[in-house]
């Protein structure tokens, strides 16, 4: 009996409240939005980004900051005239945005202390979700599962989406990764 409370509250402490977990779904279903939005809509940002923050839907959560970590850039050949996008979710968690102004990509990371992988899943198996996007392919590797969607509304656009394979995980490092890329007509 003396160790279920201290297992209790070491559970508690990684599961989120109701309106945490609302909040978490909101901030990376706005990080999507937001990607889709710079990617797709250019011109909700090129006069000043007023209108792109208006679209995404996160005025308040989401922030334009100098520098993120390194663990939160995108690969090496997509780092040229980003601009990063802090959304933050909760006190402890939250997601970056990456976008660039030059190349046609975005990336999305997300990490804190309570599990993502279910957020990550919830926001994937949501109608809106499956309205804009859909699966290409999914593979998988060591605890990470990986899926490719294709944008419904520009095929030109698609998105992979990693995560943990089972919730709990990867609570110790970075639990989202996603990259769009935009293929540009030769």
């Amino acid at each position: 009996m003396r160790y279920v409370l201290p297992a209790l509250v070491a559970i508690t402490a990684y599961a989120p409240s109701a309106q945490a977990e609302q909040d978490l779904h909101r901030g990376f279903d706005g990080a999507l939005r937001g990607c889709e939005e710079w990617l797709l809509n250019p011109a909700s940002w090129a006069e000043g980004t007023g209108p792109f923050i208006t679209a995404v839907g996160l005025v308040e959560e989401m922030a334009l900051v100098e520098k993120v970590e390194e663990v939160n850039l995108p690969p090496k050949k997509m780092r040229k005239a980003n601009h990063y996008w802090r959304i933050n979710s909760s006190p402890t968690t939250g997601y970056i945005l990456v976008v660039s102004d030059q190349l046609p990509m975005c990336h999305i990371t997300g990490g804190g202390v309570p599990d993502l992988q279910p957020i990550v899943q919830s926001v994937l198996s949501s109608p809106a979700f499956n309205d804009r996007w859909e699966v290409e392919k999914n593979t998988s590797k060591g605890d990470m599962a990986s899926t490719t969607f294709r944008s419904r509304k520009d095929p030109a656009l698609s998105i992979v989406i990693s995560r943990a394979k089972q919730p709990g995980r990867r609570l110790d490092r970075v639990q989202l990764l996603a990259t769009a890329t935009y293929q540009l007509a030769d």
